[in-house]
């Protein structure tokens, strides 16, 4: 007998959902689960608070994975064009699915953890990742794992007093640490530029945690409505809108996560989807390239804006928009045409049939604040 359509359409909660609504949460769809955008203090305030000291995000919608077996890491290189078998235990690599035309399919972290690699993937993709994976690797997917990340100049502080062996941990790194008898796979990385920490927990034990680390003076919740204004102004892509399968990872400006040995007369060069493009663009560059926009005024431009030069000739587009509570201006990326594309290029955006005079800017548009650790 087929189930009414309203719960064929019924939105899926995280282990967190209970708490978020003790909050004050707005909730919203997003990705198929029912996610906060903000709480009381609103966007803005959430975005501030971490900037200057720390908040806490639910991103337990995002699909994790662990891959098994001696292979895993040849297997993985054969659909990213990173370097898997060459990440060091205990190290994460930021990593994306490409095709055949050298586009983005996801992006998605990856993770030595020793006897496994760990992956998180984009929330609206994971589907489509998993079966991707389970085409060339032995796939685990866990259905009973949460996933927090505290984000912060003082998270490395609060982190410091529930695991003392947290606060050491450099950027792009993982370990194991047990807070509370909560056993915790503890990533060194996050989405807003800042310094932090993304957590996968038990989902029985994420309410516990998560309660525990809003206890912390220095902590507030935070929903995705700052989380998507922090990770502009750091100038990081968001799938399905900055990237995606018409986009190739050079356009994009992420070369940078393709290593040498994955590269032209490196050890294993090519053999992953659209090597041939992406290769090849990243010896003769590309007829467009991603960059920041800074719009003059205070109104924010919204995704889907042309960009026109000086004579009104399209050059580009719009692909995230939104206010930057840190910079108190609006900020937008997109792609333009490679001459438009040097900082302090003058453009147009026409929104609503009028233009707005915009400014090409470097990305991101405040530094990362991530901890790399102590220098010798």
């Amino acid at each position: 007998m087929r189930e009414p359509a309203l719960t064929e359409t019924a939105l899926l909660q995280t282990p967190l959902h209970a708490l978020h609504l003790e909050l004050g949460a707005r909730m919203v769809p997003f990705a198929g689960y029912e996610m906060p955008v903000q709480f009381p203090a609103g966007i803005l305030a959430e975005h501030r608070h971490t900037r200057a000291h720390a908040s806490l995000f639910d991103v337990s919608h995002m699909g994790q994975a662990r891959l098994h077996g001696p292979d895993a890491a040849a297997a993985l290189e054969s659909l990213v064009p990173a370097d898997i078998i060459g990440l060091a235990r205990g190290r994460q690599r930021y990593v994306f699915f490409t095709n055949e035309a050298g586009g983005i399919l996801d992006d998605l972290m990856v993770a030595n953890a020793g006897d496994h690699l760990f992956l998180v993937v984009n929330a609206a993709r994971k589907e489509h990742d998993f079966a991707l994976l389970r085409s060339r690797c032995t796939v685990e997917v866990p259905a009973d794992r949460a996933l927090l990340a505290l984000q912060g100049p003082d998270a490395a502080g609060v982190m410091e007093k529930l695991a003392p062996d947290a606060a050491a941990l450099a950027f792009m790194s993982i370990t194991q640490v047990i807070i509370e008898g909560i056993e915790c796979l503890l990533a060194r990385s996050g989405y807003t530029g800042e310094d932090g920490f993304e957590i996968s927990v038990p989902a029985s034990s994420a309410e516990k945690l998560a309660r525990l680390l809003l206890r912390q003076d220095a902590v507030k919740p935070a929903g995705l409505g700052a989380r998507d204004s922090l990770r502009l102004e750091a100038g990081l892509c968001l799938y399905g809108h900055d990237i995606d399968e018409s986009t190739t990872p050079v356009e994009a400006g992420l070369g940078w996560a393709i290593q040498k040995s994955r590269r032209r007369g490196g050890a294993r060069e090519g053999g992953f989807p659209g090597a041939g493009v992406i290769l090849d663009q990243l010896e003769r560059g590309t007829a467009r390239k991603r960059v920041g926009i800074l719009p003059e005024g205070r109104a924010p431009i919204r995704e889907g804006a042309a960009l026109e030069d000086c004579e009104g000739r399209r050059v580009g587009r719009l692909t995230s928009g939104g206010f930057g509570a840190t910079l108190d201006a609006p900020i937008a990326m997109g792609y333009v045409q490679a001459e438009f594309a040097a900082p302090g290029t003058i453009l147009r955006a026409a929104v609503r049939g009028k233009p707005r005079t915009c400014r090409v800017s470097m990305l991101p548009f405040i530094p990362h604040r991530y901890y790399r650790g102590t220098r010798p």
